[in-house]
């Protein structure tokens, strides 16, 4: 199963931030830290790129991603022309506080009165964008939650007399085109829930698990047995929670809401779902 969405309101988002970009000096790309590639709209790629723009990537929620995963994808960024990145949680009040400095020395001409520097914020929806721009105005201005597409419209803030700052709504892009994006975008909750099945996602997220952090999962669900299999993953915590059907069978479906529950809120523990070797593996087949 291919998952896409694309509200339609994005299109309308999409061509404002293209007229934006014309007078943005840095791109704050936000992506989430379990996931930075799958996370990365290449429309706002091709948008910085068209202006040659200088670009900031935020990998957010690094407190929910495996560290030395993070460390891999830091280094893999920081090799890319014009872009520098850095891996923050929103949740740590001073952690934010780095980013206006970064994007100062990645726009020197720029952060005077005369010419203030103009940093625009975007990214995929719920990947932490508003409250990364609540924590660098130092007050609550933008509408958080936990689902996706909240912010509808673009939000300008003078920061100070020398720097300007543009958040934009959530953007997806009109087709992914690796389908296992999809399963990663869902499985940290950057999708709308009527794009995709729970069952489906947990499936495959439960994949990932099982090959990458089994000892999580052990501790996790308190396993006894070796479970090689994602389905299997799913029937073991239906039984252990007691999530029967009326026909004496398993309810995959609630247990799969626990397993996507319990990753997301870093329940499991730091979990990282792509490296850039495995990225650069999925770009060749």
């Amino acid at each position: 199963m291919s998952i896409q969405w694309f509200p339609g309101h994005m299109v309308a988002a999409q061509k404002k931030a293209a007229e934006t970009m014309e007078f943005t000096d840095v791109v704050i790309e936000v992506l989430d830290a379990r996931a930075p590639a799958a996370s990365q709209n290449p429309m706002i790629k091709e948008l910085g790129a068209a202006r040659q723009r200088a670009h900031l990537k935020i990998l957010n929620k690094s407190d929910l991603a495996d560290p030395k995963v993070t460390d891999q994808w830091i280094h893999y960024f920081n090799n890319l022309p014009k872009t520098k990145a850095i891996a923050i949680s929103c949740k740590k009040t001073n952690e934010p506080k780095k980013i206006l400095t970064l994007c100062m020395a990645l726009a020197s001409h720029r952060g005077t009165p005369l010419k203030p520097l103009r940093m625009m914020i975007m990214g995929v929806p719920n990947v932490g964008k508003s409250t990364l721009m609540n924590a660098l105005l130092n007050k609550r201005i933008a509408k958080v939650g936990d689902e996706p597409a909240i912010t509808k419209q673009q939000q300008r803030h003078q920061i100070n007399e020398c720097m300007i700052l543009i958040d934009t709504p959530g953007m997806m892009w009109p087709k992914i085109e690796h389908s296992h994006d999809g399963y990663l975008l869902a499985a940290n909750n950057n999708i709308g829930k009527n794009a995709y099945e729970d069952e489906d996602v947990a499936i495959e997220l439960g994949k990932i698990l099982l090959k990458q952090y089994p000892a999580l999962l052990k501790d996790r669900f308190s396993t006894d047995n070796i479970i090689v299999d994602s389905i299997k993953l799913l029937e073991f915590i239906a039984s252990k929670k007691k999530f029967p059907l009326r026909n004496h069978g398993l309810d995959l479906e609630k247990a799969a809401i626990v397993l996507l529950n319990d990753y997301r809120q870093g329940k499991i523990g730091q979990i990282s779902l792509e490296e850039p070797k495995t990225r650069f593996e999925l770009k060749h087949t």
